[in-house]
């Protein structure tokens, strides 16, 4: 499934992030962002200010609305 998303994230990446400053996420960090992203995301309406403002820029870092 993690693979899947990744494969997602690179397709993603290519066609927003042309132009950047940035690389890709190796798979290791996508990974470690992606189960960051979800488990903030079960949270929902429950994260707090920090946790919010984590999984927005999580959200911004895998290109997620």
């Amino acid at each position: 499934m993690v693979h899947r998303r990744f494969l997602e994230y690179r397709e993603r990446y290519a066609y927003f992030a042309k132009g950047a400053q940035t690389t890709a996420l190796p798979y290791e960090q996508f990974a470690a962002a992606d189960a960051e992203q979800a488990q903030l995301e079960s949270k929902g309406d429950a994260r707090d200010d920090e946790e919010e403002a984590r999984f927005a820029e999580l959200s911004r870092l895998l290109f997620r609305d």
